[in-house]
C-alpha cells in the first residue's frame, strides 16, 4: 500500500510535466510580425548559424501584426530524446512550401522527410533545398530552424483527442467516403532535444514570405551580367574552343555574358585538384583576360572534395570527415579554418585572375555518392547536420571571398537551405522534365531559393524552343551543353525565334534587375507561385479519380493544382507551353490583364483559353503595369555605362514603378551607392498618356540615358 502511494504522485508529476511541456514554448517578438520560440533545448548548430547571415534592416521597418495563431494550440513534447511539434490547421487551409518540390504545389495532406538529397522524381522531402518553412493560405508562415532530418506530417493524420475531428464515415453507404480524413494539424518529428521556431505574420502569404526572406538577410542581388545569357560548354573544351564558342555567339548575334567551363578545366576531377589543366589551358590568366576583352566572363565547375594530389590536400586533411566522396576528402566547412584553406586556394588560383563565379556540384545527395550518416567530422557536428548545411556553407564562404574582392558573383549550386536567400546562387539538378522544372520554379518562391529550368538537349525543334522560352523567364537564362555541345542555333528552323527570345531577355534587363533589387531590399521573390498574387483565388478544387476499385481500392478525390503558370516580377504572369501543346488555359487573377507583346486585353479576372502558336511564350501584364526595357544588346551594360530606356505601359490604369540603379558589378551598394527612381504613366485630360521619371539623386549612381515612353495599345 505504501508503495502505491509513492508511485501515484510520481505519475501525477509526469502528467503535469507533460502538460506543461505542451505549453512551454516561450515566444518573443524579435521584429514586427516575427516571433521566435524556444522549445526544449535546441541544438547549438542550426541552419541560420551555418548560413552566417544577419537579418536585413528592412525587417524592422515592416508594420506590426498580431500573433497569427492561437499560441495554446502550438504544442511541443519531448519524448525518447526527440522533439514533437504540432501546429494547428483549419479545414479550408492550404499549405505551400516545405522546400524545393518538383511535382506538387499544395502540400497539405503530404508526408515528407526533409532530407538534403538529389531530387529523385518523388516529392518525399528529399530534395536540393529541404527548407523547413511553410506558408499557409491564411497568411502566416512557420520556420523550424533545425539542421536535422525532419519528419513532416502536413495535415495527414488525425489525433484521437482532436478538437476538430473529421466526421466518421461508413464506406458501405457513404459515396463520399475519404481514405484520408481531414486533419487539423501539421506535426513534425525532430531527432533533437528541442527546436528553435519562427512564426511569421502576414497578413497575406506574400508578407509572411517577405519576413522569412528578410530574416535570412534579404534576397540576393546579382551583377547585371548575371541576368544576361550563359552557355556552359562541353566538359573537355580547351581554351581555343571556348574562345571560338564566344566568337560564334558574337558573329551570329546571340547575346552572351558568361561561359561556364565544366570539369575538364581542372587537371583532375572526381576528385578535384582545383588547378588548371596545363594542356587545355596553358595560360589561365591570359585566357581569362582575353575573354574579358570580349565582354564574356568565365564561370568554373567544381565540387569541394580535394584529390590526394591537390595542392591543399595535406593541409586540409586534418579538417576533413572520416569518409570520402569519389576518393576526395570532405572538408568540414563548419570549421572556418577549413573554409579558409579551400576558398583561399580558389581565390589565389581563380578569382585573382578574374574568374567570375562557380558551379558547385555534388553537395546535395545520392546516398551512395555523399558521405554516409555514420561519418564523423572534426567539428563534432553530426554527419546529418553537415549534410543539411553543406550547400549553405559552400555558398557562404565562396560569397565572402567575392565580397572581399568587391566583385559580385552569380553561380550555380546543387544544394541550399533556410538562411541562404542572400547568396547569389541558383539551384539546378540532373532531372530533365520540363513540367517538373516549372513546378520547381514556382516552389522556389516559397523556399527562399532560386531555381533554373536550364536547357540541355532536345529531340525536336519544338522542344528546344519551348524549353528556351522558359529559361529566358527565369533567374538564369542558361544552356548547359556540358555533354551535348548544343548551341542556340542547333535547330535552324527555330533559330530566329530563339534569337528573338534571347534578345527579349536582354531588353528586359532593367526590369529583371529592379525585381532582384526588390528581392534584396524587400524580400519579394522575383519568381513565385500564383497563390502569392493578390486577386488570385483558385480555391481547392477536387476531382474524383475514375478507376477500377481493384486497381485503386481507396479511390478518392484529388486536389487540382496550378503548377504551370507563375508570376515574374511585379507585373508579369508567365504561362509556358510544353512540347505537344497547341493551346492551354490560363487563370487570370482579379482585374484586367493584357498581352505582353501586343497590349491587347486578354481577360478580366477569368479563365481564358489561348492558342499562341510556337513563336512566343505567353506572357500577360496586369492593368497599369510598367516594364522598363533597354535596346537589344549582346552583353549587359558595363560598370558606369549609360543605357537608354523605353518604358512600356499597359492597360487603362495609371502606372508607377520603382526603377533600381547601381554600378551593377561591385558591393558599393552596401555603402549606399544605389538609387531608386520612380516611373509614372498618367492619362491626361485629352486622353493621351504622359510618362515621367524622378530626377537622379545628387551624388548617386545614374546609368539611365534618354527615356522614351510607350503606351501599349493594340
Amino acid at each position: 500500500m505504501k508503495t502505491k502511494m509513492r508511485i501515484l504522485p510520481l505519475v501525477l508529476l509526469c502528467i503535469i510535466s507533460f502538460c506543461c511541456s505542451a505549453q512551454s514554448i516561450q515566444w518573443q517578438e524579435i521584429a514586427p510580425g516575427v516571433w521566435k520560440g524556444i522549445a526544449g533545448t535546441p541544438d547549438t548548430y542550426n541552419l541560420l548559424q551555418a548560413a552566417g547571415t544577419t537579418a536585413s534592416p528592412a525587417l524592422q521597418k515592416l508594420p506590426k501584426e498580431d500573433f497569427p495563431l492561437d499560441a495554446a494550440e502550438i504544442s511541443f513534447q519531448l519524448n525518447n530524446g526527440k522533439t514533437y511539434l504540432r501546429f494547428p490547421l483549419v479545414e479550408e487551409e492550404q499549405l505551400f512550401g516545405f522546400g524545393l518540390n518538383f511535382q506538387t504545389v499544395h502540400q497539405r495532406g503530404r508526408i515528407m522527410q526533409l532530407h538534403m538529397d538529389h531530387y529523385g522524381t518523388s516529392d518525399n522531402g528529399r530534395t536540393h533545398a529541404p527548407v523547413p518553412f511553410y506558408i499557409s493560405s491564411r497568411g502566416y508562415g512557420v520556420f523550424v530552424n533545425v539542421a536535422k532530418y525532419i519528419d513532416v506530417y502536413a495535415g495527414s493524420h488525425v489525433r484521437r483527442d482532436s478538437k476538430n475531428p473529421p466526421p466518421v464515415q461508413d464506406r458501405n453507404t457513404d459515396d463520399i467516403w475519404n481514405a484520408h480524413p481531414y486533419s487539423d494539424a501539421v506535426e513534425m518529428l525532430i531527432p533533437a532535444q528541442g527546436a528553435e521556431i519562427y512564426l511569421f505574420a502576414g497578413p497575406k502569404p506574400m508578407q509572411a514570405v517577405q519576413r522569412f526572406n528578410l530574416l535570412s538577410g534579404g534576397g540576393c542581388l546579382p551583377p547585371r551580367w548575371g541576368l544576361g545569357f550563359t552557355q556552359r560548354v562541353h566538359r573537355l573544351y580547351n581554351a581555343g574552343q571556348v574562345r571560338n564558342e564566344a566568337r560564334l555567339f558574337e558573329e551570329k548575334g546571340f547575346p552572351l555574358d558568361f561561359i561556364g567551363l565544366e570539369p575538364g578545366w581542372q587537371s583532375k576531377s572526381y576528385p578535384c585538384t582545383f588547378e588548371w589543366d596545363k594542356t587545355r589551358f596553358p595560360d589561365p590568366a591570359g585566357f581569362i583576360k582575353s575573354m574579358d576583352s570580349t565582354r564574356v566572363k568565365v564561370n568554373l565547375w567544381t565540387n569541394p572534395y580535394p584529390a590526394p594530389d591537390a595542392p591543399i590536400y595535406k593541409q586540409i586533411l586534418p579538417l576533413t570527415g572520416t569518409h570520402t566522396v569519389w576518393n576526395g576528402a570532405v572538408p568540414d566547412l563548419s570549421i572556418p579554418e577549413a573554409a579558409n584553406i579551400l576558398f583561399g586556394q580558389f581565390e589565389k588560383a581563380h578569382v585573382k585572375i578574374g574568374v567570375s563565379g562557380y558551379k558547385i556540384d555534388e553537395v546535395d545527395g545520392y546516398d551512395s555518392y555523399l558521405w554516409p550518416d555514420v561519418a564523423t567530422f572534426p567539428s563534432g557536428h553530426s554527419s546529418e547536420q553537415i549534410r543539411q548545411t553543406y550547400g549553405l556553407l559552400v555558398q557562404r564562404y565562396s560569397y565572402d571571398m567575392f565580397r572581399k574582392n568587391n566583385a559580385r558573383t552569380y553561380g550555380l549550386v546543387r544544394a541550399s537551405n533556410a538562411g541562404g536567400a542572400s547568396f547569389p546562387y541558383v539551384i539546378y539538378n540532373d532531372n530533365y522534365s520540363h513540367q517538373d522544372f516549372i513546378t520547381a520554379l514556382i516552389n522556389s518562391g516559397y523556399a527562399g531559393v532560386l531555381w533554373t529550368p536550364e536547357v540541355r538537349a532536345s529531340k525536336t525543334a519544338e522542344e528546344w524552343l519551348r524549353r528556351f522560352q522558359t529559361v529566358c523567364f527565369s533567374p538564369m537564362a542558361m544552356i548547359n551543353a556540358w555533354s551535348s555541345s548544343m548551341q542556340p542555333w542547333t535547330f535552324p528552323e527555330v533559330a530566329p525565334q530563339i534569337k528573338a527570345v534571347a534578345e527579349l531577355r536582354m531588353q528586359m534587363m532593367p526590369y529583371w534587375y529592379s525585381e532582384f533589387a526588390r528581392y534584396h531590399y524587400q524580400g519579394i521573390p522575383p519568381f513565385r507561385g500564383m497563390s502569392l498574387e493578390d486577386g488570385f483565388s483558385q480555391g481547392i478544387k477536387k476531382e474524383k479519380v475514375q478507376a477500377s476499385l481493384q486497381e485503386n481500392p481507396y479511390e478518392e478525390a484529388v486536389t487540382q493544382e496550378v503548377k504551370d503558370q507563375y508570376m515574374a516580377g511585379e507585373y508579369l504572369l508567365v504561362a509556358p507551353l510544353f512540347t505537344g501543346q497547341t493551346s492551354r488555359k490560363v487563370i487570370l487573377p482579379k482585374g484586367k490583364w493584357y498581352d505582353f507583346y501586343t497590349g491587347k486585353l486578354a481577360g478580366d479576372g477569368e479563365v481564358i483559353t489561348i492558342t499562341p502558336g510556337m513563336d512566343r511564350i505567353p506572357v500577360f501584364v496586369k492593368d497599369g503595369g510598367m516594364i522598363p526595357m533597354m535596346p537589344v544588346r549582346l552583353h549587359a551594360p558595363a560598370k558606369g555605362e549609360k543605357v537608354d530606356l523605353e518604358i512600356r505601359h499597359y492597360g487603362d490604369k495609371n502606372g508607377s514603378y520603382q526603377l533600381y540603379d547601381d554600378d551593377g558589378e561591385t558591393f558599393d551598394y552596401e555603402k549606399g551607392a544605389y538609387s531608386w527612381r520612380k516611373l509614372t504613366m498618367e492619362k491626361q485630360a485629352g486622353g493621351e498618356w504622359k510618362g515621367a521619371i524622378t530626377k537622379p539623386e545628387k551624388n548617386k549612381i545614374n546609368t539611365v540615358g534618354s527615356v522614351t515612353w510607350r503606351h501599349m495599345a493594340p
